[in-house]
């Protein structure tokens, strides 16, 4: 990945009136994918003078916001990345005011911090520090001054880092054009200078954005400011959003591989037999030749190679497997060297897939089964730890080896929350996954989420159980959603107990808000009886079997037609 927003920075700050500066700011610009995948980190804080460290709590916040930013995974969004980061800080602030000053106002302070990503302006905000927008000539305060006022001469900060373990943070959005200028300032500068000066002296000081915030300062100090003074000035060249030529070109760099054929040498490795082959991959087993271990070299098919929106599923498919790191999701290996073709090697997994599991064992054991979604669910949750939602989890998705390990694979539809806030030119694909296991809600137009995974694993389990799919077909379509019915697993499998067939049926729940929301509570469902679930026997004929009730209804209505009919004709 390449790319992402660039940036001109001026900066000044002084202690103004001050014996010394509490004010703290700074710009941090990662090198490399992280430009792309986390953007521009920018902050500003101003200690607040009655606390008794005020400095080193604004360098706290500012110092630690764009270091531990960068720390979070990259496929979290901005909003949970920075989220964290804020919380873990002010949190900090407090404890360590109680510990080393016995007090609420030991270290305190305000805050506001932005990220610039994939052209648009993530902001986040406490207290009366600013960030404004100038854009067209005019300067736009973008946060709200978080202060009470008691009288003409009286008032003080409503909301701060340090002062409470729990802070509300606003946090807003908004894109971001060329040419757009974020002005950074304390309360020393923005109350002692009007914002038609403001815009008047970066104009002047276009040149050299430093003598821009400069005089900007200077300025306020002029204007009888008593406070300490800073002002920071972030010039947008390149708002990061991806250049259609640059992006396609970054895609195509990279050829597609021939076809490979057994005894075939290839980027060092030596080809054994081709496993799998579709219009849209081949997979291969493969021997590293320095090592001799097997390996499995999966590539994309040349039907996709002027399919800029393929190409990219395809590269991100290795990006995510890079990420994730469980015993029960396979391994991508890293490259032997520079690659000449577009292509990526995992582990070699010596077992069946489950899809072949479920045909050699038609009577499963409820052990073996809650075995397999226990260790299913471990993978996922690799996943959802990192904001990744699978989207294609299936029993042809799903390995398990000789030793009875099972192992997710195939990347190719997984949802990233970070990276799909990078605004592109490749339209991706809205619909993922395979029909008889995708969650309803992706025909509704919602965004996935873990509960969709968990549809998914339910059908699994369901499947395993009964050899049957509890709606008889996926949803394949938006009106389909509303048509399918499910069928209890009971109804398959008498003797299955009850409990376990009301976890699945609420696994595989058509409303996402009727799901499991955790993993965690439909696999300890599987393993002990809910007591919130009803015995069938408990349940209403309309709640058991709807259709059968109304089939049953409609039935008895005619015959007492036809009874009404008769006693009519024979009076």
């Amino acid at each position: 990945m390449a790319g992402g927003p660039q940036i001109t920075i001026g900066q000044h700050s002084e202690a103004g009136r001050k014996a010394r500066n509490e004010d703290s700011y700074g710009v941090m610009i990662p090198e490399g994918p992280l430009l792309l995948t986390k953007g521009i980190a920018m902050a500003i804080a101003d200690g607040v003078s009655a606390s008794e460290a005020a400095k080193e709590a604004s360098e706290t916040c500012v110092k630690t916001f764009l270091d531990d930013y960068y720390g979070t995974h990259e496929s979290w969004p901005v909003k949970k990345s920075v989220g964290s980061v804020l919380c873990a800080i002010n949190q900090w602030l407090y404890r360590q005011g109680q510990i080393q000053y016995l007090s609420d106002r030991g270290l305190v302070s305000t805050f506001s911090g932005l990220i610039l990503k994939s052209g648009v302006a993530h902001i986040f905000h406490a207290g009366d520090s600013r960030i404004a927008l100038l854009r067209d000539g005019s300067l736009e305060p973008l946060t709200t001054d978080h202060r009470v006022r008691l009288s003409r001469e009286s008032e003080y900060l409503s909301r701060a880092f340090g002062i409470e373990p729990e802070l509300e943070i606003d946090c807003r959005t908004l894109p971001v054009q060329r040419g757009d200028v974020f002005v950074f300032t304390t309360d020393g500068v923005h109350d002692h200078i009007s914002a038609s000066k403001t815009v008047k002296l970066i104009g002047q000081y276009s040149t050299s954005l430093d003598n821009a915030a400069k005089a900007i300062v200077s300025q306020a100090f002029e204007n009888d400011s008593a406070d300490n003074l800073t002002c920071q000035i972030v010039h947008v060249d390149d708002p990061g959003v991806l250049d259609e030529e640059a992006h396609l070109n970054t895609l195509t760099e990279l050829p597609f591989p021939p076809d490979l054929a057994p005894g075939d040498m290839f980027e060092g490795y030596r080809i054994e037999s081709e496993v799998h082959a579709s219009n849209r991959t081949q997979v291969y087993i493969a021997r590293d030749i320095e090592t001799n271990e097997r390996v499995i070299i999966k590539t994309p098919s040349v039907n996709f190679e002027d399919d800029p929106g393929y190409i990219e599923m395809f590269m991100r498919e290795e990006w995510v497997g890079r990420r994730i790191h469980s015993p029960n999701v396979v391994r991508i290996l890293e490259p032997k060297g520079p690659r000449c073709y577009l292509y990526y090697v995992t582990e070699y997994v010596d077992g069946i897939t489950l899809q072949q599991w479920i045909e050699e064992n038609p009577q499963p054991t409820l052990v073996e089964v809650r075995g397999i979604a226990d260790q299913i669910a471990s993978g996922l949750r690799a996943f959802h730890r990192k904001d990744m939602f699978h989207q294609d989890l299936k029993p042809g998705n799903v390995v398990i080896d000789k030793q009875g390990t099972a192992k997710i694979i195939d990347f190719g539809s997984t949802g990233v929350a970070g990276l799909d806030e990078i605004d592109g030119p490749v339209k991706r694909p809205s619909l993922v996954g395979t029909v008889d296991y995708t969650a309803p809600e992706y025909h509704l137009g919602y965004k996935p989420s873990n509960r969709s995974d968990i549809y998914s694993l339910g059908v699994i389990v369901y499947e395993m159980l009964t050899g049957k799919l509890p709606y008889g077909k996926g949803f394949s379509n938006r009106k389909s959603v509303d048509l399918l019915v499910e069928t209890p697993a009971m109804d398959h499998v008498p003797s299955l107990p009850f409990w376990v067939s009301r976890a699945l049926s609420k696994a595989v729940h058509r409303d996402p808000k009727k799901r499991y929301d955790v993993l965690s509570a439909f696999l300890a469902d599987l393993a002990r009886p809910n007591p919130d679930f009803e015995r069938p026997e408990a349940q209403s004929f309309l709640a058991r079997d709807p259709v059968a009730f109304w089939k049953w209804l409609a039935l008895l209505s005619l015959l007492g037609n036809l009874a009404l009919l008769m006693v009519l004709a024979s009076g």
